[in-house]
């Protein structure tokens, strides 16, 4: 067959030059016409969450995208990547593209989220959950606005919502004629990561007068959540938290350094990795010092654990508990403190305990305390927020505005208070509850700013936080500046049956190219398979004579088509008149017939 097609290219090309010139140079006018793809924009996108969870897979399952832009205004989303601001993002256009199957979907975000409206941003923070409440199978993608981004949305809306009025024939026009946008991807398909190891801190300041000391311990879950991980910071949950842990840590261990201020309580300090994804390690730090070691403060005299979540705006604190702590105990006594010192020291501030049960069918623990209810320890979380379900607790939206540091250095404060006349007894020792044991200058605004400033520059997404990370690291510093025998509790997933499974491939490369639509195609190839037909028919019927005046007319229409894209190209240099350069006539060679 191929030999055969070869000796009659041979033959035509032999036969007359002309003819051949005739025929097949208005086709390669068409293919080189002026419809190269070329790059854009390229820009960072970050993709939704993908993890399992107790063998439960949440956010989306795929990571390659190289599909056509489109708005969800489209008529037709199958396979396309459907693009959406932030300020038009709805779950129902969101649904509707997953229901036509689209092939991805890129939200664009603000620069300044903070800058939003409220209303937008609540919104968006309540759709956050919904949205990784099931797994999904195109992949989700996340990109800043920019100016050229922004041009691209737009140019694509255009196109998109032009369609809906336009007759059949002008929609296939306008499809065949107008410019698109081709999104594809840089990276590989995700997969799990493997020896994934989720870190925890701990330290300690001894109390003094006997071994038998009652511990308290204090903690905070330094890790964030979102829909996206490279966009989570978490300013408020808990940059706020660890903050407030940091500074009393700093307060305390000035107060344990004397001799006279050197309390009979141990103080245990933990901050913990792996929080936004049921307390991972928190659970594992439980299980290293109840169930595999002989000595540990855990096990000993523990007087109540406090758990501290969002406390970095707000003029209300809540005292979140499994169980009621009863008259006597040592969690009764740093109730009542608290409200003690709000009550005579920050009047505007609204203290109140929230009672909920730890309910074990749940797929998720509501606070971190349930996780030493659970093994029976007295425990409780405070925060400013008056239910787990809020969902600023889990939000790309919860950045560096949303902490406003002179509350937290408040809370930090009356947290502080509280503290202390539980472990000097102050109340019993006849203390006056608006005697204050740390001045507004020993609780350091400046600090506080600083550590919520700094957790805030990156984001802490536990898939994002190894051991070797400077997150890590530097608070490993902190801590032992203010505390004794700092060390790290590692968790990592069992290989048989693993809790948890993080993927990778969370950040990438998007290119846009602008091309013309796959339709074009096909109505350019109908285009010149028309023209040659027509040729066959010409040279069959009327002659040669025909053919070279059909041919002139053809040329003449397609050069006012292409003017400047071929003559840009330097085609046809030659063909130019030598004497009249422009406008630039086409010389063709005279028929060699009459």
């Amino acid at each position: 067959m191929f030999e055969e097609a070869s000796e009659v290219f041979d033959n035509m090309l032999k036969a007359s030059f002309p003819f051949t010139f005739i025929v097949f140079i208005p086709a390669v006018l068409i293919l080189v016409s002026p419809l190269p793809a070329e790059a854009a924009h390229e820009f960072a996108v970050y993709r939704m969450q993908q993890y399992d969870l107790q063998g439960q897979p949440y956010g989306t399952r795929n990571a390659i995208l190289n599909t056509e832009a489109r708005t969800v205004e489209a008529e037709v989303l199958s396979r396309r990547c459907v693009i959406m601001r932030l300020a038009d993002f709805s779950y129902d256009k969101y649904q509707k593209a997953l229901r036509q199957s689209a092939g991805a979907v890129v939200i664009i975000l603000p620069k300044n989220m903070s800058a939003m409206p409220q209303d937008i941003v609540q919104q968006f923070m309540e759709l956050e959950p919904e949205m990784l409440a099931t797994e999904t199978i195109v992949p989700v993608y996340f990109a800043m606005e920019d100016d050229e981004l922004l041009s691209i949305y737009t140019q694509t809306l255009t196109s998109s919502s032009s369609q809906g009025s336009l007759s059949a024939a002008e929609v296939l026009l306008h499809t065949a004629t107008a410019n698109g946008f081709q999104m594809v991807t840089s990276g590989a398909q995700s997969k799990a990561i493997s020896d994934w190891a989720i870190t925890s801190l701990e330290g300690r300041l001894a109390g003094v007068g006997g071994e038998d000391l009652p511990t308290i311990v204090v903690v905070a879950h330094y890790d964030s959540f979102g829909v996206a991980p490279w966009l989570s910071y978490g300013a408020d949950s808990n940059g706020s938290g660890v903050s407030m842990l940091l500074e009393l840590a700093r307060l305390f261990s000035k107060l344990y350094t004397y001799k006279r201020t050197h309390a009979g309580y141990n103080l245990l300090f933990f901050v913990s990795g792996g929080g936004k994804f049921n307390y991972q390690g928190t659970k594992r730090w439980l299980e290293d010092n109840l169930d595999h070691t002989d000595s540990s403060l855990l096990q000993d005299n523990v007087a109540f654990v406090l758990c501290l979540d969002t406390l970095g705006n707000g003029d209300s604190l809540h005292l979140h508990v499994s169980k009621p702590p009863k008259e006597g105990t040592p969690q009764f006594s740093l109730l009542k403190e608290l409200e003690s010192v709000v009550t005579s020291q920050y009047p505007e501030v609204k203290f109140s305990m929230v009672h909920k049960k730890i309910n074990l069918a749940d797929d998720m623990l509501a606070w971190e305390h349930e996780r030493f209810g659970i093994r029976r320890l007295p425990a409780f979380t405070l925060s400013h927020l008056p239910s787990h379900r809020l969902a600023q607790r889990s939000s790309i939206m919860d950045v560096r505005p949303h902490v406003d540091v002179k509350k937290l250095s408040r809370n930090t404060k009356v947290v502080a208070e509280a503290l202390a006349r539980v472990i000097y007894n102050l109340t019993e020792k006849g203390a006056p509850g608006d005697l204050q044991i740390f001045t507004e200058q020993m609780v350091q605004e400046e600090q506080l700013s600083a550590v919520v400033d700094w957790l805030t520059a990156q984001p802490r997404a536990a898939q994002l936080v190894d051991k070797d990370s400077s997150v890590v690291s530097t608070l490993e510093y902190h801590l032992g500046r203010y505390l004794k025998d700092v060390k790290r509790h590692y968790v990592k997933a069992d290989k048989r049956d693993p809790e948890f499974v993080f993927y990778d491939q969370l950040k990438q490369t998007m290119n846009a190219y602008r091309v013309k639509p796959a339709i074009f195609d096909l109505l350019l190839a109908v285009c010149i398979a028309a023209y040659l037909g027509m040729m066959y028919l010409a040279i069959q019927v009327s002659g040669p004579s025909l053919l070279w005046h059909m041919h002139h007319l053809f040329v003449n229409v397609l050069w006012g088509m292409s003017n400047d894209h071929l003559w840009s190209c330097g085609l046809f240099t030659e063909l130019r008149s030598p004497v009249q350069r422009c406008p630039p006539t086409f010389f063709f060679p005279a028929p060699p017939f009459s």
